[in-house]
């Protein structure tokens, strides 16, 4: 997986935003966003690590 992968459904955030506010979303959030779930990822990755699991959990969101 690459840097520059988009790891949210685009639209369904477009239509979300829509729905929930009448807003337009811009291109750029798609990056933003995939960068925070990014984030949280890995620090859910180190949590699961630091307790001797291969398999990230809900609990390592936290």
């Amino acid at each position: 997986m690459g840097d520059n992968d988009i790891l949210v459904v685009v639209s369904k955030v477009k239509s979300y935003i829509r729905a929930k506010a009448g807003m337009n979303t811009s291109g750029a959030v798609a990056g933003v966003l995939s960068n925070l779930v990014k984030e949280l990822c890995d620090k859910a990755i180190e949590n699961a690590k630091n307790d001797r699991r291969k398999t990230v959990k809900d609990r390592d969101f936290s």
